[in-house]
């Protein structure tokens, strides 16, 4: 298990995450597809190179939840009990096919739980960075996770 409990983290904790993945044009066409996500800037490259990107965009809502998947190994994995959310969701910059995602991750806040004894509420301030040190995406995530002694 490498996720870490509840009461093993600090408030400014930060972890740079060692997993960093390339974008391809087959996970951004079977996410949108599965998705059901027509938007012609993800799928139609004639589309896309008519627009101001000049090329495809890979699909916002895979970028977030690959910078959630690049962060699971190191932060939550075997810990978890339930996420609970996420807040202030932003896509600073684009993402294009081709380019490698890295992630970063601070905990910005603890809250023991009121009704688990020994879990409590974790906020990771989550960043997904790109080959250009650019941030493409970020969030808060609230996880409630297992304590030590759990």
């Amino acid at each position: 298990m490498a996720g870490r409990h509840f009461d093993e983290w600090q408030v400014g904790d930060r972890i740079v995450h060692e997993v960093r993945r390339t974008v391809t044009e087959t996970d951004n066409l079977l996410f949108s597809t599965m998705t059901h996500n027509p938007q012609p800037l993800h799928i139609d490259a004639e589309a896309a190179r008519a627009s101001e990107f000049g090329q495809i965009l890979v699909n916002g809502t895979f970028t977030f939840a690959l910078m959630i998947g690049l962060s699971v190994g190191d932060t939550t994995l075997g810990t978890l009990i339930a996420n609970l959310g996420y807040d202030k969701l932003v896509h600073p910059k684009p993402v294009f096919l081709g380019d490698t995602m890295r992630a970063e991750t601070e905990i910005t806040e603890l809250k023991p739980s009121k009704s688990r004894p020994g879990a409590g509420i974790v906020t990771f301030t989550h960043r997904l960075i790109n080959q250009r040190d650019e941030i493409v995406c970020q969030c808060l995530r609230m996880a409630l996770l297992k304590g030590a002694g759990a």
